[in-house]
């Protein structure tokens, strides 16, 4: 019972460590912040950081490594489900959106902090994301089949750069950012419905 409540502890206190070097990075940058402040953050002693991580390298690394790996888990749960490819787009849409907003300090981090990781770890991020923009391509793959996959993924980088450049346009009111974002994401992503298919809804509503 002791050691479970000490491993939640220290389970614990790596969170905080997390968080407070995620907001710091993405403030001052990872160069700019140093193991002392990333204690005092904490209201820790800099030295008391190494109980927890090897390095201010390795949570660098924790955090984006990490951050990759819930996107990619949270993407194929939505793939997994069994619903068409245009729901299908909406929901990675609206999963990333809601991903952007909420972890703005880590897209920042992740848009400018890429080079700072070591190198395994940086391989295993665009490796991780490689996964990520290829899932999505599929899928937008059969919504747009006349569109060939170069043009796709070029259209998905940029619709990324957009939904990514949250942390730095959002202001005030998220839910409009939210409602924007999603929107022309969609515009780029899911074909409009056609008229045959409108003429087709028609006769099914009769």
């Amino acid at each position: 019972m002791q050691g479970t409540w000490r491993a939640t502890a220290k389970a614990g206190r790596r969170a905080e460590y997390l968080s407070a070097a995620a907001r710091l990075f993405a403030q001052r940058g990872f160069h700019g912040v140093s193991i002392d402040e990333l204690g005092a953050a904490v209201g820790a002693s800099g030295p008391a950081l190494y109980r927890h991580f090897e390095s201010k390298e390795a949570m660098l690394t924790e955090l984006l490594v990490g951050a990759s790996e819930r996107l990619l888990r949270g993407m194929r749960d939505i793939l997994d489900e069994s619903v068409d490819d245009r729901e299908k787009m909406a929901k990675l849409i609206d999963f990333h959106v809601e991903f952007a907003l909420a972890e703005r300090d880590i897209i920042r981090i992740q848009d400018r902090e890429l080079e700072a990781l070591p190198r395994a770890a940086s391989h295993q991020v665009r490796k991780l994301q490689r996964q990520y923009v290829d899932a999505w391509t599929d899928v937008a793959a059969r919504l747009l089949p006349d569109v060939p996959r170069e043009q796709l993924i070029i259209r998905m980088h940029a619709i990324f750069g957009l939904l990514n450049s949250t942390p730095h346009s959002a202001r005030g009111d998220l839910s409009l950012a939210r409602d924007i974002l999603a929107r022309l994401a969609r515009e780029g992503l899911i074909p409009p419905v056609t008229s045959a298919s409108d003429a087709t809804d028609s006769v099914s509503a009769r």
